[in-house]
């Protein structure tokens, strides 16, 4: 059998947030509860300013001041909406280049320009803009070209367009080359100033800076609306680093999508159920992309272009419904695409190589990233899954967990490789068939001596101890203080001790369903496709993510499982002042060992005593070391 995905390491930090209660709040005047406050120290906000950039971002500054190429987009797009011009917007397939194009469409179009969008189909033509689709274009005569999500890259076809006489603004957040191809203007988070708070724009980020620059410039106010809506749905969706600018107008812009202008974001939140509910990040992120990736991963992105910019709430939902379809294929083609995988996994027996590659020429290559992160998921190893690609090359979907860099794993191999490229969580490549064996080889050693060094399996790492009877819809209203949640400022995990389980029970779907217990408080647990042991005895801990839901029109809160772990196991990670500690039960001792394999080793402290008591000569960081050892291993409560 594959081994269950809970067997885990816990990195436990300080229950305080630093070295003892004395620093849980430190300097920070706030009235955040405590456990929030411990969580934010760990996160490096550590003065009351810190968390309050947080908790409420200055304005953008003026992007001109920030994009030396600003101004000159700008001026060309007055003349071509005065003049009624005909303008391609190249996009790309994914969720961000799909909204940035529907972004710039829409204000265009409503700008008095004529714009069309150019997106290559994932399938036949791949990543980026190609020669072809500049010639045609120039065909239909195009003079202007905005690319979005894409372009920096595209040297021969940005070239070709120069030939042609296609002036080109190049919007883009990929790696800049060495020599960009010929434009008329740029603008790109790295030609930024240092520590210029547009530096973490996404693509829909660009768009978004470019199209409200043009509408103040010809006060159109409707304009800005839309700009911001899809905004708010592509930097999800393409999981941009909450911070800067981002956050500013994710916390401006969320509030605003349940009430969007747009029909097409209108029917898809009716689609995904959302239309009485507040559209938060987490609903964007698990309800809205989704259903705009699955039609860049399976069918025409113009779906998506269409939907975001018809003003017709009938087209709409008609649009909406085509995508609810697609992702309901996703969803089937990625279970299938797993069952798969797993049974591939089962019959190499039990032993995992470190890094699994896997292969079958009928797999989709829309979807084989997704289950690519469910497998490392599952594994915590990195993953490649192979589709075919026809002309004996098959073309592939990297994940990796934290720590191994697929960008560096894939350049090792370049040689073996027709193309790659990626960054250090993901990446893709294409290899001919013959190569694959020794490609397997040589990624299965790296990934062996980065897990000889990281550790084997998935480490559960809690960033807070909480009570069960501390969350109540107080706690609630604190924790969202510190949304939206996504990449730089993730949904805390939190962890709580010796819980008792009251019933549990596996729901159709492979769901684990748990009510827990903790002195008078009760919580429901869910593990959703829960691949650990389905039965649990004796007190528990668990880690989880904090969610609240109106069941029938009733609130409440839910724990949504992360790892679970039997109280006083044998042994726990403790990571304290940036120091890791290996704490362990042996016999009637408590042992600690530090990096140096340095130990130390107290008697066991009777009847829930403190254990700090016991430790001789008395030092406050050993005694504060001593009791968080003694609470994680579930000797005393928390």
């Amino acid at each position: 059998m594959l081994p269950a995905a809970d067997e885990r390491r816990w990195l436990l930090p300080s229950p305080f947030g630093g070295d003892g209660p004395a620093e849980a709040a430190g300097t920070v005047d706030t009235d955040l509860p405590a456990e929030l406050l411990a969580l934010l120290r760990r996160r490096g906000l550590l003065t009351t300013e810190a968390v309050r950039r947080l908790l409420d971002p200055e304005a953008a500054p003026d992007p001109e001041a920030h994009f030396p190429g600003l101004a000159v987009a700008v001026e060309r797009l007055v003349r071509g909406c005065q003049r009624a011009e005909a303008v391609a917007i190249c996009g790309d397939y994914d969720a961000d280049g799909m909204t940035s194009t529907a972004l710039l469409v829409g204000v265009l179009q409503r700008l008095g320009a004529l714009p069309q969008a150019a997106i290559p189909s994932r399938m036949d033509d791949g990543y980026g803009l190609n020669a072809a689709m500049v010639e045609r274009l120039a065909a239909e005569g195009v003079r202007l070209l905005i690319t979005v999500d894409n372009g920096v890259a595209a040297i021969e076809a940005l070239e070709r367009a120069a030939a042609l006489e296609v002036e080109v603004i190049l919007t883009d957040h990929h790696t800049l080359p060495p020599q960009l191809p010929p434009h008329l203007a740029l603008l790109h988070p790295a030609v930024t100033p240092e520590g210029s708070p547009y530096r973490g724009l996404a693509g829909v980020g660009l768009a978004h800076v470019l199209a409200t620059a043009l509408c103040r410039r010809l006060r159109h106010r409707h304009g800005l609306e839309i700009a911001l809506n899809l905004f708010c749905i592509g930097t999800i969706a393409d999981m941009a680093p909450l911070e800067g600018v981002n956050r500013r107008w994710l916390l401006d812009g969320l509030p605003l999508l349940g009430r969007s202008p747009l029909p097409g974001l209108q029917a898809l939140q009716q689609l995904a159920g959302l239309e009485k509910h507040r559209v938060d990040a987490e609903a964007v992120g698990f309800q809205l992309a989704p259903r705009i990736n699955a039609v860049g991963r399976l069918g025409d992105p113009q779906l998506v272009v269409d939907l975001l910019t018809t003003e017709d709430p009938e087209r709409a939902l008609e649009l909406a419904r085509s995508c609810e379809a697609l992702n309901r294929q996703r969803r089937e083609l990625c279970s299938a695409i797993e069952a798969e995988a797993l049974a591939l996994l089962e019959a190499d027996g039990p032993r995992r190589p470190a890094f699994l590659l896997l292969a079958q020429g009928h797999w989709h290559h829309g979807v084989i990233g997704i289950v690519a992160s469910r497998l490392v998921e599952r594994f915590g190893r990195p993953v490649a899954l192979l589709a075919g690609e026809g002309g004996g090359r098959l073309r592939a979907s990297v994940r990796a967990p934290k720590g191994f860099a697929v960008d560096a794993a894939l350049t090792a191999c370049a040689e073996l490789l027709e193309r790659h490229g990626g960054h250090p969580a993901a990446g893709g490549f294409t290899v001919r068939a013959e190569n694959v064996a020794a490609l397997q080889e040589r990624l299965d050693a790296l990934a062996g001596r980065w897990l000889e060094a990281a550790g084997d399996g998935r480490t559960v790492e809690p960033e807070a101890l909480l009570r069960l009877d501390r969350i109540d819809r107080e706690f609630w209203r604190q924790l969202q203080r510190l949304a939206p949640f996504g990449i730089g400022h993730p949904t805390p995990l939190f962890w709580s001790s010796r819980c008792q389980v009251v019933e549990q029970k596996l729901l159709r779907g492979g769901h684990l369903q748990l009510q827990l217990a903790q002195g008078e408080a009760r919580l429901r647990a869910i593990g959703w496709r829960w691949q650990g042991p389905e039965q649990w005895q004796g007190p528990v801990d668990v880690a989880y993510r904090l969610r609240r839901d109106d069941w029938q029109g009733v609130e409440r809160f839910q724990l949504e499982l992360e790892a679970i772990r039997c109280s006083g196991g044998d042994t726990v990670v403790l990571q304290r002042r940036n120091r890791t500690y290996w704490c362990r039960r042996q016999g009637d001792s408590l042992v600690i060992r530090n990096a140096a394999g340095e130990e130390l080793r107290s008697a066991f402290p009777a009847d829930g005593a403190d254990p700090a008591a016991l430790v001789d000569p008395p030092h406050p960081y050993v005694q504060g070391l001593m009791r968080e050892a003694a609470m994680a291993l579930g000797m005393v409560e928390g």
